[in-house]
């Protein structure tokens, strides 16, 4: 089983600001459910989400600029 990258760039961007964010608060003596902020970091490091894989979404820019076949605007 390969891990093939399955988010897009503003999805990992995301991720880690808010995860970073959480991990912070955490550090900084917030509550230890903060420290749930390491799953989004993580997720956004690798670029692979296994609840994506999951759902069959993938966030991922395909060449000329296009996402695959995560949440669509219309």
């Amino acid at each position: 089983m390969t891990l093939a990258k399955n988010m897009g760039s503003t999805d990992r961007l995301i991720r880690t600001i808010v995860g970073g964010a959480l991990v912070l608060w955490a550090l900084a003596g917030g509550p230890v459910w903060a420290w749930i902020g390491l799953i989004p970091l993580a997720t956004a490091i690798v670029g692979w989400c296994p609840l994506y894989r999951l759902t069959g979404w993938n966030t991922r820019e395909k060449p000329g600029g296009r996402s695959g076949s995560g949440p669509q605007a219309v």
